[in-house]
């Protein structure tokens, strides 16, 4: 195969001086054979490849089906690749330098319905209600405590399950949560929530974790409660697949940003460094955009009679 053994020197390269693990090793090498086979086919070599050549290559992927994202990583790694051979002196030029990167779309988050996440909440407030065994009310009323501070904060799952007793033992409309890189933010809680942690409190053993658990960190596994959540979303009749701790922490985004929250706000509530990530759910906005200039603009009304 042509360039087989530049190929092999430049993965030789990568796990002696990078640290490359087996894995990365095996990507590379899988996406540089399969390159280099492109290239032969077309009488071209990695040393005489040009800019044309490697954007038929990922024009080729994309006619395959290709993901966009997938396509993007076959580029780093021929991007690499070329700095190695010019690096070493085998060409004077790189003829990736120069080729946009395929576009990828960000996955929109999935979102429950304001009527889904009532359904929620109110199977999960009946079963914490029933009669039942001390053990199994106990392990309710938490789902239930889970689910109404989640959805009133939009708190990450893991900030969720470590949340400490203390942060919640003042009567307030505030809790503190500690967040990524140990970055406290004040977030609000509603009527709903606060009530249902009083409830809860009086039902807890004394301890530092308001969610304690028996494991290793003494507070409760995000594994634990994702798997107690789809239970919960049997019961109430939504798929179980469409029901997970995150999905409520964008339920939380979304719905407040249909209701006509600022986005800033929402970024602080959520916790992100930056507001590009919180600009994933300007879908809503969009959305509410658009209903906007199609029920109000002059041209989409029907006409009148003179």
């Amino acid at each position: 195969m042509s360039g087989g053994h530049h190929i092999s020197a430049f993965l030789e390269m990568m796990s002696a001086e990078r640290g490359a693990a087996k894995n990365t090793i095996a990507a590379y090498r899988r996406d540089l054979d399969d390159y280099a086979h492109f290239l032969s086919r077309r009488s071209l070599s990695v040393l005489s490849a040009d800019r044309g050549a490697v954007t038929a290559y990922l024009d080729s992927l994309k006619n395959e089906g290709l993901a966009a994202s997938s396509s993007a990583r076959r580029l780093s790694a021929l991007r690499q690749f070329h700095q190695f051979l010019c690096a070493d002196g085998l060409r004077g030029d790189d003829p990736t330098r120069i080729v946009a990167s395929p576009k990828t779309r960000r996955a929109l988050p999935k979102v429950l319905s304001i009527a889904e996440v009532d359904r929620l909440l109110t199977t999960a407030e009946e079963q914490a209600n029933r009669a039942a065994s001390p053990q199994e009310q106990a392990a309710a009323l938490r789902l239930y405590v889970l689910l109404e501070l989640l959805y009133a904060t939009g708190m990450r799952v893991s900030e969720l399950v470590s949340l400490r007793r203390s942060a919640v033992m003042r009567d307030t409309s505030f809790i503190t949560v500690l967040g990524k890189g140990n970055k406290e933010r004040v977030v609000p809680l509603n009527d709903r929530a606060r009530d249902a942690i009083k409830t809860y409190l009086a039902t807890i053993e004394p301890g530092p974790y308001l969610f304690p658990a028996k494991g290793a960190e003494g507070y409760l596994s995000r594994q634990v409660f994702a798997r107690d959540l789809k239970a919960l979303a049997g019961m109430a009749g939504i798929s179980a697949a469409r029901v997970a701790p995150h999905v409520l922490r964008h339920a939380f985004a979304s719905h407040l940003l249909a209701g006509g929250a600022d986005l800033r706000v929402v970024q602080m509530l959520l916790g992100h460094a930056d507001i590009s990530t919180t600009q994933i759910y300007t879908h809503v906005l969009d959305e509410k955009l658009r209903t906007l200039v199609e029920s109000h603009h002059p041209l989409n009304r029907p006409a009148t009679g003179r």
